[in-house]
């Protein structure tokens, strides 16, 4: 959400904003928020002045009451008391008029960086480097889905009977580098110097939107029925409503923090093929990254979280690309945002397998995160990117692994968390 003081002073900067997100039809919205900021400040205006006249001529009764004015006293108090009736009227129109105005406020995007590229959609997303080795196999890569099967790993027909479209069973050596990966990307994370958590799954809907639009809570979150509670769709939704409400030392930033969740996804619409299996699923697991830090140090961070993760997939010898996202395919609470695509041998492409966004104070003017500094409290920035989010990943792993013979390299840092195997062996 911005700054309401941006809408009095610089509206225009927020329309081009819109046009450069192909937004236009929210401009409107923009002079609608100015006409009820200006109605609601004088009434803020007038409800001062009434309170300052009550109180004042309170006084002036007790006054008039002792040298026995009678007369004078009571017309005060009549003043007194349509002062107070006004001020009744105006108290009752303010608190919807606020929300009137911060429900408007929150359909606005927040500002793109000046060096986002232009575009409508992901289409138009620009590629910044790649890293890794893109020789051809030689060989045929089989779909994910019959890789899993060869070694008896994965069970999607019995998901289906049980839970429907979009679930899974992962099992045996599947399930133990599902785990193995997550685990490994923990402790790299750890070591890159930032704390581990564990949150909560679910949040209240007040922390849902905080962290997120409407439009997207929508599209992708489950409520529960009957409760105040809805599934987290990333981590990152409770990493951040971690700091609801609070104010935050600036001594103490940044905090760094990765953590581990399931995620639950709506994931509306139908896809093709290569999306089926374990690539657009309604439950997966994640290791996330977040940070919380001063305005003037989230750029930094950004570039650092997304590097973590372009790292991560090196040391595990998956070829990555990073793409910076364009206007139009820019959530609207985003500032700034890359993805890290992993290369598919078999598609002869790269495909999405994590998010890096600078959302710089969005989020935290929607949950009240600020900083104490010496100069005053101020709005704090958040940043969050994905470590790594199997078994989607696993799909790029089995892919860039996969032996001649149909068996699986492991690769040295995730040996440990294998058992030492260099190799998981087909079953068939």
């Amino acid at each position: 959400m911005l700054d309401i003081q941006l809408f009095r002073d610089n509206p225009e900067i927020i329309k081009e904003n819109l046009k450069k997100k192909f937004q236009e039809e929210k401009i409107d919205s923009v002079d609608e928020i100015r006409e009820l900021d200006t109605k609601y400040r004088e009434l803020k205006t007038r409800a001062d002045y009434l309170r300052g006249q009550r109180n004042s001529l309170s006084k002036e009764i007790g006054t008039l009451m002792r040298e026995k004015k009678l007369d004078e006293a009571n017309e005060v108090k009549q003043k007194v008391q349509d002062f107070a009736d006004e001020l009744k009227r105006i108290e009752e129109a303010e608190d919807p008029l606020f929300e009137q105005i911060q429900t408007l406020m929150k359909n606005i995007p927040n500002l793109i960086a000046d060096d986002v590229p232009i575009g409508v959609d992901d289409t138009e997303n620009v590629e910044l480097y790649r890293v890794g080795s893109y020789e051809e196999k030689g060989y045929e890569i089989p779909y994910h889905v019959d890789i899993m099967e060869s070694f008896e790993g994965i069970d999607l027909d019995s998901a289906r009977k049980v839970s429907g479209a979009g679930f899974y069973y992962l099992q045996k050596e599947i399930a133990r580098l599902h785990s193995a990966v997550t685990t490994y990307a923990r402790d790299f994370m750890i070591d890159k110097g930032y704390d581990y958590v564990i949150p909560p799954f679910m949040i209240h809907s007040n922390v849902v939107e905080g962290v997120m639009s409407f439009e997207e809570m929508e599209n992708m979150m489950y409520k529960i029925e009957g409760e105040d509670l809805y599934l987290i769709g990333t981590s990152e939704h409770s990493m951040i409503g971690k700091y609801i409400d609070t104010i935050v030392d600036g001594n103490d930033l940044p905090h760094k923090l990765t953590s581990y969740s399931p995620c639950f996804r709506k994931e509306v619409g139908a896809h093709g093929i290569e999306e089926r299996g374990v690539y657009r699923i309604h439950q997966f697991e994640k290791q996330e990254m977040v940070i919380v830090c001063h305005p003037d140090d989230s750029t930094r961070y950004f570039e650092e979280l997304y590097k973590n993760t372009v790292e991560f997939f090196e040391t595990l010898d998956i070829p990555v690309r990073v793409l910076e996202c364009c206007s139009g395919d820019l959530a609207d609470l985003k500032h700034k945002s890359v993805d890290v695509e992993a290369w598919s041998p078999r598609q002869n492409k790269f495909f999405e397998v994590g998010s890096c966004s600078n959302l710089t104070d969005a989020q935290a003017r929607r949950l009240k995160i600020r900083i104490k500094t010496d100069d005053g409290n101020i709005y704090a920035h958040t940043l969050n990117n994905t470590v790594v989010a199997p078994p989607r990943m696993l799909i790029a792993f089995l892919e860039n692994h996969l032996l001649e013979n149909g068996n699986i390299n492991i690769p040295k840092p995730l040996q440990p968390y294998m058992g030492f195997k260099e190799e998981i062996i087909k079953r068939k």
